[in-house]
């Protein structure tokens, strides 16, 4: 596999879309009702919930291998999304992390590759077409979490959930190497679900274990970090369709730049890289690192950009985490 590494190391204003004016930073902000979140259940195109282990293997069996081929990369634009419209979170506390967790099987991981991240079918309920993002399983007390874009998740905008939602960890070139792992219940941020408001495009989705093996048990699960600045080390992971057709994992590397309040990095990754996880110490030999962003847009010169994460995303995790 092709390796891609892209070291950002200064962005001229002209790269740089036109956003939301930031507000000034605070040692305390008010809780904005963006912020708050909503969970739904999981369900089929035909509007069944995803309530049942077998209902669970319906949707896996539902991702042929050649509905997943013909699954089109979803980007942000896709679904309408506002470029903002509101101000982004501020740090309000301490940097914190949750911890990482490795496999409880023997799991071989690459440079370029990590079986924490994987690629996301799901269908579009306002047109019915079956799409793919990116993803990556997230540790907490449920060990059965995933992490990805809003938009991944529901459609913005006074939309609707994602139906048929299913996760394919180390997906490559048709092969699940861990299996496909169907959701149970989805949830992202009001200022998304509301509004598509790209300050908001984060999304946990709670998976059904497959063959009595949970998630994170499968392929280890990546902590959580919140409230670090905006220019920080950076990995991601992802499966953009600009790249290999989006049928194998590519990974980015280097500094981020605050924009506007987003996490900014040029990787040139397009639709399908979606919801792929930024981490912060990523370690090769484990493929683990703590996620501190996931991949939400790209610009007309490629460069790439991430919600930033603070309070409201590790209140979303408290909320999300304990879910079986």
């Amino acid at each position: 596999m092709r390796l891609f590494r892209h070291v950002l190391l200064s962005l001229p204003a002209a790269a740089l879309l036109s956003l939301a004016a930031v507000a000034p930073a605070s040692a305390q902000q008010a809780p904005s009702p963006d912020g708050a979140t909503t969970a739904s259940p999981a369900r089929t195109a035909d509007g069944a919930r995803v309530g049942t282990l077998s209902s669970a293997k319906e949707v896996e069996e539902y991702w042929t291998p050649e509905r997943m081929r013909n699954a089109q990369p979803l980007t942000a634009e896709d679904t309408g999304a506002k470029r903002s419209s509101g101000a982004p979170e501020q740090p309000t506390g301490t940097p914190g992390d949750t911890p990482a967790a490795a496999p409880s099987g023997d799991v071989r991981t690459k440079i370029d590759q990590t079986p924490v991240a994987g690629k996301v079918f799901f269908t579009k309920p306002s047109d019915g077409k079956d799409y793919v993002c990116s993803a990556s399983a997230l540790n907490s007390d449920s060990k059965q979490m995933a992490i990805t874009a809003g938009h991944c998740a529901h459609e913005g905008n006074g939309g609707d959930w994602m139906e048929n939602w299913a996760y394919a960890p180390e997906y490559r070139n048709g092969d699940r190497p861990y299996g496909t792992f169907a959701a149970k219940q989805l949830r992202t941020f009001n200022g998304w679900i509301d509004n598509g408001d790209l300050n908001w495009d984060v999304a946990m989705v709670t998976t059904w274990p497959q063959d009595g093996d949970k998630l994170v048990n499968r392929t280890g699960g990546n902590g959580l970090s919140w409230n670090y600045s905006r220019e920080q080390d950076i990995t991601i992971n992802g499966y953009p369709g600009n790249r290999d057709n989006g049928e194998l994992q590519w990974y980015c590397t280097g500094t981020t730049s605050d924009s506007d309040g987003k996490l900014a990095l040029g990787c040139d990754f397009g639709g399908g890289s979606s919801g792929g996880p930024w981490m912060r110490e990523f370690d090769e030999s484990s493929g683990l690192g703590n996620t501190n962003g996931v991949m939400s847009t790209i610009d007309n010169n490629g460069v790439n950009r991430s919600s930033y994460f603070g309070d409201s995303v590790k209140a979303m995790f408290d909320e999300q985490g304990p879910v079986t």
